[in-house]
């Protein structure tokens, strides 16, 4: 829709906030005009998330001024935001996963009789409105993340608000549900209403943006309208330098590694002999009885980096439960070096020299009410132990120098874990297992989910020296191209089985995405 001359339904002036000693926002200024798509890009830790809770009632601002409509916007709270017609959708999901769709969005909506049904035909109903289907009898712990996403959605547009922001939503969504939620963005904003997209992902903000905003360490370096904007010069402003495009930088980088590695380095660590990781067999029935993980058997050498592709739901996070130890397999067994882990612990992976970055962080990487420090050292917080007491100085001093290592962005390490972006938690989390000693095999499920642009290529460049020193990983992604830039070789993925095996090379992507699909199986 077209840019509208009339006031803005939304205007921060000289906006700031500041936390402590970290100036998070400073000096804001920005308009966002009804019936628009107005994203808003950054690396991570860049000020977004601030900048969207200070709009939301979160936070009160330290210096600027808002306006939204006709009057001064001053939040107390997040109820007073969604009563005066602001609603939020953050990174992390607020749903209770036993309770049913319907039953989630009737909390503090509902007053008096609950009409279950009648609440259940406005849920339909709103759906239907805006391109997708969802089932508000539907158990919400046995939704997709893309369905997850949906309900939150249709919660906020249940209060017909006029702003929706949305932080980071394609954060957690694989790539076949994106375009979904792109198209239910662009519906929102013609109905009138406009919308704030929290993104660093430039394919989205060319396919759905009017206008975009560009956020760098808290400060407003760009704006630009889309009919005319310069994508190039966004991503400039963005990240401070030149950027490659992602699959050139990534496979640049591999090929350095690849020389670096043919050189004869006196300090590099000699290769292991034998496996780093082995599945034989493993299988994973669920409550139903369905199968989602189907004989599974892969092998990875010390050294060697295995991508491992498929559409997500095809039994990726079943096997990345099992080989974290948090899932007992049906059937088969698994080794980490020489040592079996098939019904093994968590802490059990852990000791044997297993790294796990799993797909779902909040849920099963990270303690977001610890600190900074704590959680980076979670799995070895007993080197800082005393008499039974935690050497708070000693860990912080520490954790400091991994999180300039692995460029953790935050106050210090003594902060909430909670109070970091949610890319600045994922690097965390890597750098807490890539210092795991020993470190026999990473298995990575989607470590690039979430990451601005910069922040993948650190993080692959982290992965291969890893391997570089004798670390066999296993790299889940669904991202094709990485997987082809960084990897030896990929398997494939499909309905719980392992329906072949390509070299790591461009000229095969065809090939691979045909078996992705399930095509020449």
């Amino acid at each position: 829709m077209a840019q509208s001359a009339s006031p803005p339904l939304l205007a921060l002036d000289g906006l700031g906030k500041r936390f402590g000693s970290l100036q998070a926002l400073e000096g804001v200024t920005l308009d966002v005009q009804a019936g628009t798509v107005h994203c808003l890009l950054g690396e991570n830790g860049a000020g977004k998330s601030t900048l969207c809770n200070l709009i939301f009632g979160v936070y009160a601002p330290s210096a600027g001024q808002m306006r939204f409509g006709e009057r001064p916007w001053l939040p107390s709270s997040p109820a007073e935001a969604l009563e005066q017609g602001i609603a939020m959708v953050h990174q992390h999901f607020s749903l209770v996963p036993r309770m049913t769709v319907v039953e989630n969005l009737m909390l503090g909506q509902a007053k008096g009789i609950l009409k279950r049904r009648e609440f259940g035909d406005r849920i339909r109903d709103i759906a239907d409105r805006f391109g997708f289907v969802l089932d508000p009898d539907a158990v919400v712990g046995e939704l997709s993340v893309g369905e997850r996403q949906r309900s939150e959605i249709v919660k906020c547009l249940m209060r017909d608000p006029k702003l929706l922001v949305l932080d980071e939503p394609t954060a957690v969504l694989p790539p076949g549900e994106i375009g979904a939620l792109l198209d239910i963005c662009r519906r929102v904003a013609d109905s009138g209403r406009a919308v704030i997209l929290v993104t660093h992902k430039l394919a989205e903000i060319a396919k759905v943006a009017d206008s975009v905003a560009v956020l760098r360490t808290g400060r407003l370096v760009a704006k630009a309208d889309m009919k005319t904007a310069d994508m190039g010069a966004l991503v400039h402003a963005m990240v401070g330098r030149e950027v490659k495009p992602l699959d050139v930088a990534l496979s640049d980088s591999k090929e350095a590694d690849s020389k670096e590695g043919d050189s004869t380095d006196a300090g590099a660590a000699p290769v292991r002999p034998g496996f780093a990781l082995v599945c034989d067999g493993l299988c994973v029935q669920d409550r139903h009885g369905a199968t989602r993980l189907d004989n599974f058997t892969l092998e990875v050498r010390p050294g060697e980096i295995v991508g491992l592709a498929g559409v997500e739901g095809n039994g990726q996070s079943e096997l990345g439960m099992v080989l974290a130890g948090l899932l007992a397999p049906t059937e088969g067994r698994y080794f980490i070096g020489e040592t079996e882990l098939t019904h093994a612990s968590a802490a059990a992976v852990t000791a044997a020299g297993g790294g796990i970055v799993p797909e779902d962080r909040h849920a099963v990487a990270c303690v977001t009410a610890m600190s900074v420090a704590e959680n980076m050292y979670l799995n070895k917080l007993d080197r800082f132990t005393r008499f039974g007491l935690l050497q708070r100085r000693a860990l912080n001093e520490a954790a400091a120098v991994q999180m300039k290592e692995f460029d953790v962005r935050a106050a210090g390490p003594d902060v909430a874990f909670s109070g970091l972006s949610g890319g600045n938690q994922q690097k965390a989390v890597l750098g807490r297992e890539l210092t795991l000693d020993p470190l026999v095999a990473l298995i990575a499920a989607q470590p690039t989910r979430g990451l601005d642009v910069s922040a993948v290529e650190a993080v692959y460049r982290q992965i291969r020296a890893a391997a570089r020193r004798g670390v066999g990983v296993l790299l889940i992604s669904s991202e094709l191209d990485e997987l082809i830039a960084v990897a030896d070789r990929i398997a494939v993925l499909y309905r719980g089985r392992l329906v072949g095996e390509r070299p790591a090379e461009m000229g095969e992507r065809g090939a691979i995405g045909a078996l992705m699909s399930g095509q020449g199986i």
